[in-house]
């Protein structure tokens, strides 16, 4: 039987059950990392809200997931605890959208500002990014699926402006 683990905000899952498939809903300015072992199968989603830890690290050790930079580090501890290995990782990333009208009502950008603090941290400790798909006003529902690891993000405008009326669904 398929089993679905959703992943909430502020929250990661990891999972080596081929017959699992984890799902996190309605990224907005929030940043969702995507891990996958592809000899392994093993595979773990982050949804997480704010860039850097440090904004308040007391909300860092009870909930890690929150920030982009230690919500990083507990995915990918908990995917190495399940035995992927780092050269077999593929990396997608989603959300971080601008969450104004248009960009000029974004005060904060934290959509974008999650996204570099990721993009500085993989850096750093030599991880590539396989596909993003980041920016712009959209929210995006991101899925990965076990067994094959066939990653979907489905998509849809933020304030219903749209220049597509469905919701555009992708597979890769």
């Amino acid at each position: 039987s398929k089993m679905k683990a959703v992943v909430g905000i502020a929250d990661w899952y990891t999972s080596d059950n081929p017959e699992e498939e984890i799902v996190t809903y309605a990224l907005g300015s929030c940043l969702g990392v995507v891990v996958y072992d592809s000899i392994n199968r093993i595979g773990g989603i982050l949804h997480a809200m704010l860039p850097f830890s440090r904004e308040d690290l007391k909300k860092a050790k009870e909930k890690p997931a929150m920030y982009v930079d230690t919500g990083f580090g507990v995915l990918i501890n908990d995917i190495f605890e399940h035995g992927a290995q780092k050269k077999n990782l593929k990396i997608y990333v989603f959300g971080g959208a601008s969450m104004g009208i248009n960009s000029k009502n974004d005060h904060f950008k934290i959509g974008i500002r999650n996204f570099t603090a990721l993009r500085k941290l993989l850096w750093k400790n030599a991880f590539m990014i396989d596909y993003k798909d980041v920016g712009g006003n959209i929210s995006r529902t991101v899925s990965i699926r076990l067994k094959d690891g066939l990653v979907c993000v489905n998509k849809k405008p933020i304030n219903g402006q749209s220049n597509f009326k469905n919701n555009l669904k992708e597979c890769f």
